[in-house]
């Protein structure tokens, strides 16, 4: 079966976040520790306005939800609705990158190129809107598919706003240019 890519819509928001779940208790179990993944619901989810703004992909394969992840013209790097601190200024293309938010895979699709098409749909959509790079505050589970991907680490971050700290790698990745589909 074929992976296909679509812009996910609020009617997809449970199952999303079934896949959320499912992803943050079994991809990162290899990662975070039991508490580190409890503390990590703070900030990991799905923002909505990422949906609003139609930027926000679902991959499907056979029908069922493979992954899902996007991107934002806005200044919050990650986090979801309930995530304290976000902002929804709008980024200037021209000096700040855009962000790639919210990636997650279903575990039963993982390593078959659910998180490479969103972030080759990402990148082709913030290049279209004249940005000239990408970032992303990344879990370390999805490190590997990221540097892969060609993004370079930052910096490493501690999000300790849930109680315990958890490990997060800020990264970014210069776009380049490329025609719309």
């Amino acid at each position: 079966m074929e992976l296909s890519i679509r812009l996910a819509s609020h009617d997809d928001v449970p199952l999303l976040h079934e896949v959320m779940e499912d992803s943050i208790l079994e991809l990162q179990r290899d990662f975070l520790s039991p508490e580190q993944i409890e503390a990590s619901r703070l900030f990991m989810g799905l923002d909505t306005r990422l949906i609003d703004d139609g930027t926000y992909y679902v991959v499907e394969i056979g029908g069922a939800i493979a992954g899902c992840g996007g991107w934002s013209r806005r200044a919050t790097l990650y986090g979801s609705d309930y995530t304290p601190g976000r902002s929804d200024r709008l980024l200037d293309p021209a000096l700040e990158p855009a962000r790639v938010r919210a990636m997650y895979t279903n575990p039963d699709f993982a390593r078959r190129g659910v998180g490479r098409m969103i972030l080759d749909e990402c990148e082709r959509a913030a290049a279209a809107e004249g940005f000239h790079f990408l970032e992303l505050a990344g879990t370390l589970s999805g490190e590997p598919l990221y540097a892969a991907y060609g993004f370079t680490e930052v910096e490493r971050l501690v999000d300790s706003r849930g109680g315990v700290p958890v490990p997060i790698v800020r990264m970014q990745k210069p776009l380049e240019r490329r025609p719309t589909r």
